[in-house]
Formats: structure tokens, sequence, C-alpha cells
């Protein structure tokens, strides 16, 4: 059956990751994980000081003032301190993990053979080395697809549909295929809630890419940026919004695969 299907010319070819590949997706979802570590021990602390009713007055949390003033309270029973430091040791102990992590990531990706391919991405706006590592980690070379909208339905963002007869029902993303890739997707698509321009941290990861790249890059900012701010007047939830730039971005990033070979 097998045999036939081929000759047929009705079998479709799969990416099959190389150790190297393997080895660079482990590395990028060990850093996933202890992201998620993170979320929940600040959540916890956080909940920690809600019940005793201690609110932080600064602007941003997680920063140096923000630890300052935590080491700085003095809870009444002993027992509470303890317990006060002990959140806050596990989120300072993953968010230092995390930054051993992402480390791990800028040292390592020059020697991996999609390196070509990471420092390219990077030339689009909100694609930081974490994004574009994923992102390639995750679903490989993405110039083996033949279109942008077949790499759009890979990663689940394309609509769903339930429809029968002359009914045509859509419905939210069909979330298939990789979720990792697509939630790297969705994070860097809230970059293009801005206006478009090129910042100097933009500037400084364009240098050394191909000029064909950085003009995807800026063709991709005057798109995004106009269509973000177009669905938001309309009324459509954010969320919506972010999804459907982040389905764009990624045939962005399919031309840009296009126009970088890298060594297999």
């Amino acid at each position: 059956m097998l045999a036939r299907l081929y000759r047929a010319g009705e079998l479709t070819g799969v990416w099959v990751p190389n150790e190297e590949d393997e080895a660079m997706r482990d590395l990028v979802r060990a850093r996933e994980d202890i992201v998620r570590a993170s979320c929940k021990a600040k959540q916890r602390l956080k909940s920690f000081l809600l019940r005793n009713q201690l609110t932080y007055t600064g602007r941003s949390r997680w920063g140096s003032a923000y630890f300052g003033w935590l080491s700085d309270i003095a809870m009444p029973h002993p027992t509470q301190q303890i317990a006060l430091q002990e959140y806050i040791d596990t989120v300072q102990e993953n968010l230092s993990r995390i930054e051993r992590l992402t480390d791990q990531i800028r040292l390592l990706v020059p020697e991996w053979r999609l390196a070509p391919v990471v420092s390219a991405f990077q030339a689009l706006r909100g694609v930081s080395l974490v994004v574009a590592s994923t992102v390639l980690a995750e679903v490989g070379d993405l110039s083996r697809f033949d279109k942008a909208s077949q790499l759009m339905s890979y990663l689940g963002l394309v609509p769903s549909e339930h429809s029968s007869g002359e009914r045509i029902r859509r419905g939210g993303i069909t979330k298939t295929g990789n979720s990792n890739a697509r939630k790297a997707l969705i994070w860097a698509a809230w970059a293009y809630r801005m206006p478009a321009r090129k910042s100097r941290p933009l500037l400084k990861r364009q240098q050394g890419v191909p000029k064909e790249v950085c003009q995807i890059s800026w063709e991709a900012q005057l798109r995004l940026c106009t269509r973000f701010r177009r669905l938001t007047a309309k009324g459509k939830p954010h969320q919506k919004v972010v999804t459907a730039i982040a389905r764009e971005l990624s045939a962005y990033m399919w031309a840009i695969s296009k126009q970088i070979h890298p060594v297999v």
C-alpha cells in the first residue's frame, strides 16, 4: 500500500530532525519549562502578599526595587517570615535559571546549522533570539513548505471550519501543530501594536543581515502595524488581533527562510 501511494505521489514527506536539532529543541524547551515554573512561583508570592495585605506601590514588579521592598518586609510571626523568604528565593532561583539557559542558547546557536536563519529572523520586529530559536527548533527549516499558507496551517494559526452543504461556519484557530512555536509567534506579534519604526536594538540585530531580508522586515512592519491598528479600531478583541498578526508574521518568516539557505 505504501509503495502504491508513493508511486501515485500521494505521500507527503515529513521533517526528521537530526541529533543537533533535537539537542537545540531540548534546550529551548527546558527554558520554556522554567519560564512556566517562574510564572507559577511569582503567582504564589503575589498570593501570599495579597493574603497578608501587603501592596507594592512602585511602578513595576520583579526589578531590583521590588526585591528590595520584599527584603524590607517584617512579618508579625517568624513562620510567616520563613514562608515569605522561601517564596522570594524560589522566584529568584527561577529567574537565574532562565538567564542561564538564555545565555546557553546565545552561546550555542552560532554553532547550529540553522544559525544564519536565526540571525535573519531577528531582523523582524519582535523576533528575539529566543523566539527565532524556538520556532526553528520546533518547526525546522521553514523553506520546506511550498507556500506560506501551509506553514500557517501547520502552526494551527488558521481559522477552524465546520461546514455542511451550503452552510459555512468558521470558528477559532485550529491550534494544531506545535504549541511552543505558536506561542512564541504570539509573543512576537505584540510588538506590532506600536507604530512602525526602526529602533536601535532592531538596527543592531540587522547588522550583517542581507539587504533583501531587511526589506522584508520593513514591509512586515508597515503592513502588520497598520493591520493591528485597524483591527483594534474595529473593536476586535486584542487576543484575536494578536493571533491574526502572528499568522501573517509566520508568512514573513517563511519569506525570509526562502532567502536564507541553511547548511543541511
